[in-house]
């Protein structure tokens, strides 16, 4: 590893990029300590220190601290999120899109510039909604129609900039530049949970017990960082065979290939899906600034992560099991609307390829469907794995950490992605690269 990163410093157009990309990493943290002009800084940290549902732990951890810092990244990259999410979606119900999305480099820059439109409005609409509720909850330092805009304004123009430096990395430096200052953003929340943990089964214990309980942690992270990098790595190879064909005076084909099929299809999607809806009720109960108490109380609690696997209250412990099926429903969703079974059996037909003792057409789409949602819920059932670990020992030891499962598996997937794009560019200059130590 460390022959590799010397032999990519040697190269000045890698280690350009790499110097790039850490650079523009440091801009977002400093961007991550300036706080919003009119912001109550104080007020809202003790603020957020109340709310116990746990609601905004993850949308704090996705912005690396910035909500809680109340600075102007405190949307960071999140509104850029949900677009993209959204024109996925749409590619389904709109054919325009879908056709775009078809068309190669051209659609791609289409549909990327339709991400960047939607950014703008989402972030624009989320500012100014963030600045209504902080001045009618008396989180601003002035509540004038000014402070209000001034507040939405820095909110929206903070979201946009991140984005812009995301797309910097992706064609300045070392590539995947949403995804890497969302994985720099989760990594640097780690320090802050550390301490959590440390606080609550080692500071004050004896030296035995103490370091028992590190080993027992370090074992824990790392089984599931191993499992993480087996779900996201794992695939089926579905064999294709292409017939011979005359064309001219010469035979074509008769080459064998392989359809890729992976475990983890829809990647951290559903958990991402599943955590926002388990979320918003709570989300907007906080911001409202009221308590329910009754029904819509305990609704409000079963849907709180902070709240399952209690022993004091099992009965909260129903939400865990909404949770495993939202995740299961999404990952079902998700990869329905990103791999299609029928267009690429109907594709293999045009280009005279088949898979071995199955017919072309319907029966091969039927096939590769069947495989598709046995391995959809192998991976449904490994990411389920992975989120609820963390989720059991907060709920049974009482630990309020940010850093669980989805982050291990954004961290995992961005590092094992920025890995080998690495790689490529080093085997364009005939390095040896980091997978192959």
């Amino acid at each position: 590893m460390l022959t590799t990163l010397k032999n990519a410093f040697k190269v000045k157009d890698i280690r350009d990029r790499i110097v790039f990309t850490l650079l523009i990493l440091i801009v977002v943290r400093l961007g991550a300590q300036l706080p919003i002009p009119g912001v109550s800084r104080d007020v809202f940290t003790a603020w957020f220190a109340a709310q116990t549902g746990g609601a905004f732990n993850f949308f704090d951890q996705m912005t690396g601290g910035s909500f809680t810092q109340m600075s102007v990244f405190a949307l960071s990259i999140t509104p850029y999120i949900t677009s993209s999410i959204i024109i996925q979606l749409l590619t389904i119900a709109i054919p325009k899109l879908e056709e775009m999305q078809k068309e190669g480099e051209e659609g791609r820059k289409k549909i990327q510039k339709y991400t960047r439109y939607l950014t703008v409005a989402l972030a624009a609409i989320e500012g100014l909604a963030m600045g209504i509720g902080f001045s009618r909850s008396g989180y601003l330092a002035d509540e004038g129609v000014v402070d209000i805009i001034m507040v939405a304004a820095a909110l929206a123009a903070g979201s946009c900039f991140v984005m812009w430096m995301g797309e910097q990395i992706t064609e300045k430096g070392v590539g995947n530049g949403i995804s890497i200052i969302l994985l720099f953003n989760i990594i640097s929340t780690i320090p802050n949970d550390f301490g959590v943990l440390y606080a609550k089964f080692m500071s004050g214990k004896s030296l035995p017990i103490a370091a028992l309980a590190a080993v027992i942690i370090l074992a824990v992270i790392l089984f599931i960082v191993v499992f993480v990098i087996y779900l996201q790595d794992g695939e089926r190879r579905i064999p294709v065979q292409y017939s011979k064909k005359v064309v001219g005076r010469k035979m074509v084909g008769g080459s064998t290939s392989s359809i890729p099929m992976k475990v983890n299809t829809a990647g951290v999607m559903p958990i991402i899906f599943a955590s926002s809806i388990m979320s918003i009720p709570g989300i907007i109960v906080a911001f409202l600034g009221k308590t329910p108490s009754g029904i819509p109380g305990e609704i409000i609690n079963t849907l709180s992560t902070s709240n399952w696997c209690n022993p004091e209250k099992p009965i909260y412990s129903i939400g865990l099991l909404i949770y495993i099926v939202l995740v299961i429903f999404f990952a079902y969703f998700y990869t329905s609307i990103s791999f299609n079974p029928l267009e690429i059996a109907d594709n293999m037909k045009k280009q005279g390829g088949f898979v071995p003792g199955i017919r072309p057409g319907k029966p091969t789409s039927d096939y590769l469907n069947k495989i598709l949602n046995n391995m959809i819920l192998i991976g449904a059932i490994g990411l389920i794995i992975v989120a609820i670990i963390p989720i059991i020992i907060s709920g049974v030891f009482g630990v309020s950490v940010s850093f669980g499962g989805t982050s291990l598996i954004i961290i995992v997937g961005v590092v094992l992605e920025t890995l080998k794009q690495i790689e490529s560019l080093m085997l364009v200059r005939h390095y040896k690269g980091f997978l192959n130590d």
